[in-house]
């Protein structure tokens, strides 16, 4: 027997046009998605499927899209059971949905208000972030660490072998960024982000996002989710809560989530959302095992 795991991703993954293919083919997607319309009193749906794309790439509206784009998925297939769960950065919200962890209604507010702390904090505090690929963990860690005279720098994204991306204020990350050069990475490319997310330039958001999660009922999960934060696997309802919180300041320690989810036994992964980031960082991850990606009506057609 396989054992099963579904994989979400976070921000980026989004397109125009997302879930339209869904809310055409399938009057569950359809009833959900005019759900999250009305929860968030605004036409989240008319801006995924019409765009424009400036409005879709604005945090505030990617991150609700990119979660309901996904949780629909999770519905629609439930003839598969997972073993457990995880979602890269926002992509956590989707795994402790599917888990019964935060009902839908209560989430996609919650993800909504998020996403506006989010873009809130980025005009606040002016921040950016970099991939670094070609150095490890802990060099990339000790660059930041020299680097943070110049300014707030650190690691955010742990994402597969060779593959950091760090976050902080504008002199700290473009210093780290000189850094990594001289050491011999083989790419250090600054990404255009809203703000320094997984950074502490991120705590006027932690205020906000933290009374979001004290008016949201959370719940045991009925499996494991594996948190961004530790990394590990956690069904415990105030846990989440407190990882959630936690998560907005601290890394995304993916390879190691993917580590241990593989340890514990997991060798079928399943991406559910918009694109395929995350099949690409679990193939250069786990290698041997199957990923497979569920983003459009006719992937799920197979599973339904």
């Amino acid at each position: 027997m396989s054992k099963i795991a579904f994989i979400f991703p976070g921000q980026g993954s989004q397109y125009v046009g997302m879930a339209k293919d869904l809310f055409d083919n399938s009057v569950e997607a359809r009833e959900m998605i005019k759900t999250a319309d009305d929860a968030l009193g605004i036409n989240l749906s008319y801006i995924m499927f019409n765009g424009p794309e400036e409005q879709l790439k604005q945090t505030e509206f990617t991150q609700p899209a990119i979660f309901l784009h996904s949780v629909v998925i999770a519905s629609l297939i439930r003839t598969i059971q997972p073993a457990a769960a995880a979602g890269h950065s926002l992509g956590e919200y989707s795994a402790l949905v599917s888990s019964g962890a935060i009902q839908f209604y209560e989430a996609i507010k919650l993800v909504r208000e998020r996403g506006k702390a989010m873009q809130q904090a980025g005009v606040e505090q002016a921040g950016t972030m970099a991939a670094i690929v070609g150095l490890n963990p802990d060099d990339v860690t000790k660059i930041c660490e020299d680097a943070s005279a110049a300014g707030i720098v650190q690691c955010a994204n742990f994402n597969s072998p060779g593959q950091i991306v760090i976050s902080g204020s504008v002199p700290g990350v473009r210093k780290a960024m000189e850094i990594c050069k001289s050491k011999g990475a083989k790419l250090v490319k600054e990404l255009v982000v809203s703000g320094a997310f997984h950074s502490p330039l991120m705590e006027s958001a932690a205020e906000k996002l933290s009374n979001a999660l004290d008016n949201t009922n959370f719940y045991d999960a009925r499996f494991p989710v594996y948190s961004n934060v530790t990394a590990l696997p956690n069904q415990d309802a105030i846990v989440s809560k407190r990882l959630l919180l936690e998560q907005l300041t601290s890394p995304v320690r993916w390879e190691e989530i993917i580590i241990n989810m593989v340890n514990d036994h997991v060798d079928e992964f399943y991406e559910i959302g918009p694109g395929k980031v995350l099949q690409g960082l679990v193939k250069r991850i786990a290698p041997n095992v199957n990923c497979y990606t569920i983003d459009k009506y006719s992937d799920l057609e197979k599973f339904i």
